[in-house]
């Protein structure tokens, strides 16, 4: 295999470092506002929802667990948290025996609706200084950077 010269500077930058305190950041910044506003989920439980509405408002979990790149275990235990708070339902599968998919109840939208204004103040201080085209760029590359991943990486979800 012939190896990738990178340049110096770029190797200063280091990517994979500033994607992770990146993404802790965040995480701590979310997780304090949702503590500030005393909003009844976690950030996690948040994005479940998200995905699930954004995707027609039923999924297979299996599909949640793509989505995220999470096992299912953890997947299943966000899914009973915001099933035991009436936020999302197991539907059975018409087509498949012991198959749920997992659909958002109306007080699940109503949970999205109320948190959604927090998420936008979120990521305008996240992407404060940065113009629409460099953020359009940047998602564009880290988009990019998945798909290589993904085509040299198994996962186990």
């Amino acid at each position: 295999m012939q190896e990738t010269k990178i340049p110096n500077n770029l190797l200063n930058k280091r990517v994979g470092a500033i994607l992770v305190a990146t993404g802790v950041l965040w995480r701590v910044m979310s997780l304090q506002k949702y503590a500030q506003q005393k909003f009844e989920i976690t950030p996690e439980q948040y994005l479940v929802l998200s995905i699930i509405m954004d995707s027609g408002g039923e999924l297979y979990q299996r599909q949640i667990s793509e989505i995220l790149y999470k096992d299912r275990p953890n997947v299943t235990r966000i899914i009973n948290i915001l099933e035991e708070k009436g936020l999302v339902k197991r539907v059975e599968d018409v087509n498949k025996r012991k198959v749920y998919k997992i659909a958002v109840t109306r007080d699940g939208i109503d949970m999205r609706k109320k948190i959604q204004p927090t998420m936008w103040d979120l990521r305008a201080i996240a992407t404060q200084g940065i113009s629409e085209e460099d953020l359009e760029k940047t998602l564009k590359i880290l988009e990019q950077m998945l798909k290589n991943m993904k085509e040299k990486v198994t996962l186990q979800i």
